[in-house]
């Protein structure tokens, strides 16, 4: 990346690698500007009732406290590059806003508050830094959106960032909620926030999706199924080359498409081939896709607003099952079923992943490979002898929430999470797993280096189940039907 030849220093660049610059070209740098190109914000026009809804859910568990949610800033990924800015999940639930530096102010107003956002301004034509500012100017970066723009599409008031510290001064050494962490400036700015009741209440709020927050969901989940598509279509391309990072190609083939329709991956993807799909956060992705192999790929693209989707699907590259791979496979599928089941309203959280563990545990047994039954594996006593013995081959927990974070809500209170009992609005995973070693001496040589898992986005309705992610085919048959249509039919963006 080139940088400015010569000008100002800024706080945040050594001085040794600047140099001075001359009057007259500064001054010839800062003439004949027209006015920039517009940007117009990006948020989606219809965030901004749903925005103001849950400010005022979070005004009401905070009256007459001063409210503050940093949008965090960039991070150095190496000397003078960071990396690609991502902004605090609880700063863009409440306002739409995903740059960099930005902070929501809520101060106590009436029987309620006021809520101001706070962005940086950046420099104008006409003056040094437009053209200098190598970080912040429209020239090096692109043009960022008006003030104005962003309150009228954001439904807020908008403020000049350097504004911040002269209106926090006044309750610089009052108890105030604050989001810490995220922005060491804010913190320092208010030395008594607090942030763990904020953060806290942020994620028990967030817990429950809105019909808004579940369309972005079923959108993440419907770009998901297309990535998926993209990678089986280029699987004829990898198997076999034992000279390509062939988990690599298929890694970077669906980021492609969450940077099509989305903002990004929602997290580092899993892509594991053969003995790789042993390992659940295989993240290296640098194996080679033998045939014969199962291709285990844990992806989910996140949508412009944030909001990610979370999909396992465990493939045969050549799109034919081995007999070993389809008893392994159907145990999982069965165990997934039981646990999508149990995902209804007034059930335990934890339903869903008794429900799986059940049914795994009862394969095992069956197979020889767990010496107890499912009833003594699965008891609620963890003391009792046998105990969690399948754990060994299962390795995770079934379900996790999921929403603006692929972990979402993690700081909600256990009796409102895990220990918990599901309701309307809650949107969770069911991902149950087999993982066989390949030196596991407990598990019969056919059965080692298989790993299967087999995950999907479900919603709690007032009814039964709705699988978000039900696009993308479980049955083994129709996995191998589904693959063969991928391979013969064009990418379309």
């Amino acid at each position: 990346m080139d940088l400015p030849e010569s000008g100002p220093n800024t706080e945040d660049e050594p001085s040794s690698h600047k140099s001075s610059m001359p009057e007259h070209l500064q001054a010839a740098l800062s003439t004949d500007w027209d006015p920039a190109p517009p940007m117009p914000h990006p948020a989606r026009p219809d965030f901004a009732p749903h925005a103001a809804r849950r400010r005022a859910a979070v005004s009401e568990q905070f009256p007459g406290t001063l409210v503050v949610v940093p949008a965090g800033s960039s991070k150095a990924r190496a000397n003078d590059t960071d990396y690609p800015f991502r902004a605090a999940s609880s700063f863009t639930w409440l306002t739409g806003e995903t740059i960099a530096d930005a902070v929501l102010v809520m101060t106590p107003s009436g029987d309620g508050h006021h809520s101001t956002l706070y962005v940086a301004e950046h420099a104008k034509p006409g003056e040094l830094e437009y053209f200098m500012d190598y970080k912040h100017s429209p020239v090096w970066v692109g043009n960022v959106p008006s003030g104005a723009n962003t309150s009228a599409v954001l439904g807020i008031e908008v403020r000049p960032l350097p504004a911040l510290a002269d209106d926090l001064a006044a309750y610089r050494d009052d108890q105030c909620a604050l989001l810490r962490g995220f922005d060491n400036r804010v913190d320092k700015l208010l030395a008594k926030g607090s942030g763990e009741m904020l953060g806290r209440a942020l994620d028990e709020l967030r817990l429950v999706k809105d019909e808004w927050e579940v369309a972005r969901l079923r959108h993440a989940c419907e770009a998901t199924a297309r990535g998926f598509a993209d990678v089986v279509r280029e699987l004829p391309a990898v198997v076999g080359r034992d000279d390509l990072r062939g988990e690599r190609w298929l890694e970077g083939t669906f980021w492609r498409r969450a940077r099509l329709e989305g903002n990004e991956v929602g997290y580092t993807s899993v892509v594991a081939s053969g003995p790789h799909a042993t390992t659940p956060h295989w993240w290296r992705n640098h194996g080679v896709v033998h045939r014969g192999a199962l291709l285990l790929t844990d992806m989910g693209v996140e949508t412009d607003e944030l909001y990610t989707a979370d999909v396992t699907r465990t493939l045969p590259v050549d799109g034919a099952w081995t007999p070993a791979q389809l008893k392994v496979y159907r145990a999982v599928q069965e165990a997934q079923a039981a646990g999508i089941a149990e995902v209804k309203a007034g059930n335990a959280f934890v339903a869903a992943h008794k429900a799986a563990m059940y049914v795994i545990a009862d394969h095992l047994h069956s197979w020889g490979i767990l010496p107890v039954t499912a009833d003594v594996a699965c008891a609620d006593d963890e003391e009792q002898p046998g105990a969690g013995l399948h754990r060994r081959f299962t390795l995770h927990g079934t379900s996790h929430m999921l929403g603006i974070d692929v972990h979402d809500c993690a700081l909600a209170r256990m009796e409102q999470y895990r220990t918990g009992t599901l309701t309307v609005g809650h949107v969770l995973t069911v991902e149950p797993g087999l993982y066989f070693q390949t030196n596991d001496r407990a598990v019969p040589q056919e059965f080692r280096g298989i790993g299967v898992r087999i995950e999907d986005d479900v919603l709690v309705t007032d009814g039964e189940p709705v699988n978000l992610s039900a696009m993308l085919p479980r049955d083994p048959d129709d996995v191998i039907a589904w693959m063969r249509d991928a391979q013969h039919t064009p990418a379309i963006p």
